[in-house]
C-alpha cells in the first residue's frame, strides 16, 4: 500500500487532511501563544518584575516545544485520528483557565505550563502530512502544513484587539473555536491506508530516534531555521524600539511583516525541495540568511537596506524551516517519522530561546547589536555547508 500510495498523485482525502491540519496548527498555535500579546496587561496588573514577565512568556513555549516529543511518538502510536482532537480538545481547559487565574502569578505560571499542550500539534500534524503525499509532493505539503505557525502571529494582532472589546473575550472565542475544531477533525481526519503502527514502547521508539544521528543532524539544522524564526519574532519588536528608534507600533507592524514572510516562504521552501534535492534547497537558503545577516551587521539605515536585509533573513529562515522537513521525510524511517519530527521539533523551538537572551547581553556589553548578527550570520554559514557536504549525501545515500 505505501509503495502504490508513493506512485499515485495526492488524493481528494489527502488534500482534505492537509486542509483541517494546517487549520488545527493554527487555532492551536493561536492558543499557545495567547499569553504574550497580553504580557504588558499582565505586568502591570500583577505588578511583575520584566524577568517575571519573561518567564510568563516563555513556559508555554518550552512547555510545547518539548511537549512534542510525546506527542509524536503517540502519534506513531495511535494516529493522528485521535491525537489531533484529543489535543485540540484538551487545550480548551487552560485556555478557558486563563480567566479565573489572571489576578494569581503562581496560577497564571500554572496555566502557562498546561497551555504548553497547544504547541505540540506540529509533532502531530507533520506525520500525518507526510504519509498521506508521495515523495515528490510531500516537501511543498508539509511546507503548507508548516503555515499553521502563522497561528502565532494572528494571536499577536487579533488576541489584544478582541480583549479591546472584553478582557475574557479572547479566551471564550478561541475556547469556542477549538471546540468547534475538535468535533470537525474527529470527522474529517483519516489515518492513511497502510500506516505502519510500531508495537515497541513509547520510551523505547524515542530511544530508538534518539540514536539516531539524523535525528540530531535535522534537529541542528531546524535550530536554525526554526529557531531563528521564534527567536526574530520574540525579540525584533526591541531591536527595532532600541536601535531604530521606532514606536511600539511601528516595530509591532514591521515585525508582523517579518513573520507574514517566514510564513509564505515556508510552503516555497518545501517545493522546491520537491524539485531539487532539499539539502541543497537548505544550504542556500541559510546561505541567503548568512548574507542579509552580515548587510545588518554593519547597522545599515532601516530604508531601504535595513527592511531588505531583514525580510531577505526572514525568506532565508522560512524556506529553511520548510526544506528541513522535507528532509526529516526524505532521511528518515517512516515508521520513526513522528518521534523523530518531535524531537526535532522540540529543538528547533528551544532554539529560539537563545539568541533574543545573547542579543540583549551583548547589546548590555557592548552597546551595539553588530556582534550578534555576525554570530547568526557564523550559525548559518556553518549550517549551509553542513546541509550541503553532510546531509546532502547522507539523504541521497537512503
Amino acid at each position: 500500500m505505501d509503495t502504490e500510495l508513493t506512485e499515485q498523485k495526492p488524493s481528494a482525502a489527502a488534500y482534505r487532511n492537509l486542509f483541517v491540519a494546517t487549520l488545527g496548527f493554527t487555532l492551536t498555535f493561536w492558543a499557545w501563544d495567547l499569553i504574550a500579546p497580553l504580557a504588558v496587561d499582565y505586568k502591570e496588573r500583577l505588578g511583575l518584575s520584566s524577568f517575571q514577565q519573561s518567564l510568563l512568556v516563555a513556559v508555554p513555549v518550552l512547555v510545547g516545544s518539548v511537549g512534542r516529543i510525546p506527542a509524536g511518538a503517540l502519534t506513531d502510536r495511535y494516529g493522528a485520528k485521535l491525537m489531533f482532537p484529543l489535543v485540540s480538545a484538551l487545550t480548551i481547559v487552560p485556555v478557558l483557565l486563563l480567566i479565573p487565574a489572571r489576578n494569581s502569578y503562581v496560577l497564571m505560571l500554572l496555566v502557562a505550563f498546561l497551555l504548553g499542550l497547544g504547541g505540540t500539534t506540529f509533532a502531530i500534524g507533520v506525520p500525518l502530512v507526510n504519509s498521506w503525499f508521495p515523495p515528490s509532493r510531500r516537501g511543498f505539503a508539509l511546507g503548507v502544513f508548516g503555515m499553521g505557525m502563522g497561528g502565532v502571529a494572528l494571536s499577536g494582532y487579533f488576541t489584544p484587539r478582541i480583549a479591546g472589546h472584553g478582557e475574557n473575550l479572547p479566551f471564550v472565542v478561541v475556547a469556542v473555536a477549538l471546540a468547534l475544531y475538535a468535533a470537525l477533525a474527529a470527522v474529517l481526519i483519516t489515518d492513511a491506508p497502510g500506516r505502519t503502527v510500531p508495537t515497541a514502547s513509547l520510551g523505547s521508539r524515542l530511544g530508538q530516534a534518539g540514536r539516531l544521528r539524523v535525528t540530531w543532524e535535522l534537529s541542528a539544522l531546524y535550530a536554525i531555521g526554526f529557531g531563528g524564526v521564534v527567536a526574530f519574532g520574540v525579540y525584533l519588536p526591541t531591536y527595532l524600539k532600541t536601535w531604530y528608534e521606532l514606536s511600539p507600533t511601528d516595530a509591532g507592524t514591521k515585525a508582523a511583516g517579518f513573520a507574514l514572510v517566514t510564513v509564505v516562504f515556508r510552503p516555497l521552501g518545501g517545493r522546491l525541495s520537491d524539485r531539487f534535492h532539499p539539502a541543497v534547497v537548505t544550504g542556500v537558503a541559510l546561505a541567503a540568511v548568512a548574507v542579509f545577516a552580515v548587510v545588518q551587521a554593519f547597522d545599515p539605515v532601516l530604508g531601504p537596506v535595513g527592511t531588505i536585509a531583514l525580510l531577505g533573513m526572514a525568506a532565508g529562515l522560512g524556506a529553511a524551516g520548510g526544506s528541513v522537513f522535507a528532509l526529516v521525510s526524505r532521511a528518515t524511517p517512516q515508521s520513526q517519522v513522528g518521534s523523530v519530527t518531535g524531537i526535532v521539533g522540540a529543538v528547533g523551538g528551544l532554539g529560539g530561546f537563545l539568541p533574543p537572551l545573547l542579543m540583549g547581553a551583548i547589546y548590555s556589553a557592548k552597546d551595539s547589536y553588530s556582534i550578534g548578527f555576525m554570530l547568526l550570520s557564523d550559525l548559518a554559514l556553518a549550517g549551509c555547508v553542513y546541509a550541503l557536504v553532510r546531509m546532502r549525501a547522507r539523504s541521497s545515500a537512503l
